[in-house]
C-alpha cells in the first residue's frame, strides 16, 4: 500500500506511477504473446507495444485534466490473451479485427441503446468466453513446471509467497524475474528500436468478424465495465460514453501500428483511482496525469522489451504471464458459473474457447461464442445447483 498522509499532489502522481508500472510489467508479456500468436514480427510487435504506450499516455493526461477526474487507460489484456486462442491467419487480418472492435466500442458510446444492450450480454457467455481465452496462459507453468522445474517452480514459490503478502506485486515481479532469467539464459531476443512500422488490414471479412466480434466483448465484458465499476466505486461518476468512445478513437489510432484495443484500468485502477491517491478525491485527477506521463516514458522502452521477449514469448515468460492471469481467470470462471441455471451455456463457451479449435480459418472464439449462445437457447434453465 502507497502510505497516506503525504503531500496532496505527490500521493496521487505517486499512486499513478506504481499502478502504470505494475499494469505494464503484470501484462506486457501476454501483450507481446497475443501479438506475437497473431502473426506479428517482433518489430511490429515492438511498434504495437510503443503506439499503445503513447495513445494511452496521450488520452489519460487529456481526459483527467478536462475532466477532473482520474480517466485511467490501459491496453485490453484479455484481448490480447484472446489473440493466442484465436490466431488470425494474417496479422493484417488481426488489424481488421482491432479497428473493427473500435468502430464497435465508439458506436456502443455515441449510441446509447447499444451502450444499454452490452448489460444484457448473459455473464456466462462473457465470463466463459474470457475463462476460456485465459485457459491456455494458466496451464503454461504447469506444462513448464515439468519440463524445466528448476527455472520455474521457483517462480511459482515466489508468485505464491508475494500473492500471500504483498499481491499486487506478485504479477509484475515474476515476469520480471522471468525476463531476467531469460536475458541471463541468453535465450531472449534482440534489443529493437520502437520504430513505428504501419500493418494495412487484410481484406478477410470474415476473419475480421470471426475475431473483432469477441475482442469487443471480451475487452467490454472484462476491462471496460470493470473500469467503469472502480470510478462508480470510488464515488466518481463514470464518464460512460466519453470513455467508450475515446478509447475507441485511441484504439483506432493505434491499430494500423500494431495496437490491440484500448480500455479503462480496471484491476491498476482501484491502486490509481482509489485511497492509495490521497484522501482528497477532488486531487485523484493528479494520478491520471501521472500515469499518462509514465506511459510516455515506457513508450521509449517497448523495442527494448518487445525484443527480450523476441519473435516468440520464451517458455518461462509465457509460464510467469500464466501465474500473473490466474487471479483474472478464477474471476472470469466465477462470473461464468455464478448463475445455475446458465451454467451449462457457460461450461460450453467456455469448453470450445478453451479447445484452441479453428473451422473454416475461424478460431475457438467465435465458435465458442456461437455454441454458448445456442446452449443458452436450446437448454431448458435448471434453477437448481
Amino acid at each position: 500500500m502507497i502510505a497516506r498522509g503525504g503531500p496532496s499532489v505527490v500521493q496521487p502522481a505517486l499512486a499513478g506511477v506504481v499502478g502504470t508500472v505494475t499494469g505494464f510489467f503484470g501484462s506486457v508479456a501476454v501483450l507481446l504473446a497475443g501479438l506475437t500468436a497473431a502473426g506479428a514480427s517482433a518489430a511490429q510487435a515492438a511498434s504495437g507495444l510503443a503506439a499503445l504506450c503513447v495513445v494511452i499516455g496521450l488520452l489519460s493526461i487529456a481526459a483527467s485534466f478536462r475532466l477532473r477526474i482520474p480517466v485511467c487507460l490501459a491496453w485490453s489484456t484479455p484481448g490480447a490473451a484472446l489473440l493466442v486462442a484465436a490466431r488470425p491467419g494474417s496479422f493484417g487480418t488481426a488489424v481488421g479485427a482491432f479497428l473493427l472492435a473500435a468502430a464497435l466500442g465508439i458506436a456502443t458510446g455515441a449510441v446509447p441503446r447499444i451502450a444499454r444492450s452490452i448489460d444484457r450480454i448473459p455473464a456466462a457467455l462473457t465470463g466463459g468466453l474470457l475463462a476460456g481465452v485465459l485457459l491456455p496462459f494458466c496451464l503454461a507453468p504447469v506444462r513448464e513446471a515439468v519440463v524445466t522445474p528448476a527455472t520455474v517452480l521457483p517462480l511459482v514459490v515466489a508468485w505464491l509467497v508475494l500473492s500471500r503478502f504483498v499481491p499486487r506485486a506478485a504479477g509484475p515481479v515474476v515476469i520480471l524475474a522471468a525476463l531476467v532469467i531469460t536475458v541471463l539464459q541468453g535465450s531472449a531476443g534482440r534489443v529493437l528500436p520502437p520504430t513505428p512500422v504501419l500493418v494495412a488490414p487484410a481484406l478477410d471479412p470474415v476473419g475480421i468478424l470471426a475475431l473483432g466480434i469477441p475482442l469487443y466483448l471480451v475487452t467490454m465484458a472484462g476491462q471496460q465495465l470493470p473500469g467503469l465499476a472502480v470510478l462508480r466505486a470510488n464515488d466518481y461518476v463514470p464518464p460512460t460514453r466519453f470513455a467508450l468512445v475515446a478509447s475507441g478513437l485511441g484504439s483506432a489510432v493505434a491499430a494500423p501500428f500494431g495496437g490491440v484495443q484500448l480500455n479503462l484500468a480496471a484491476i491498476t485502477g482501484a491502486i490509481m483511482i482509489g485511497p492509495d491517491a490521497g484522501e482528497d478525491r477532488s486531487r485523484r485527477w493528479i494520478s491520471g496525469i501521472a500515469s499518462g506521463c509514465t506511459y510516455l516514458v515506457l513508450a521509449s522502452i517497448a523495442g527494448v522489451v518487445a525484443g527480450l521477449v523476441g519473435e516468440r514469448p520464451p517458455a518461462l515468460v509465457e509460464a510467469a504471464a500464466g501465474l500473473a492471469l490466474i487471479g483474472a481467470f478464477v474471476g472470469a470462471i466465477s462470473s461464468a458459473l455464478d448463475r445455475p441455471d446458465t451454467r451449462v451455456p457457460a461450461a460450453v463457451t467456455f469448453l470450445v474457447v478453451g479447445s484452441g479449435i479453428a473451422v473454416a480459418g475461424v478460431g475457438s472464439a467465435f465458435w465458442g461464442l456461437l455454441a454458448g449462445g445456442l446452449a443458452l437457447v436450446l437448454l431448458p434453465r435448471r434453477r437448481t445447483a
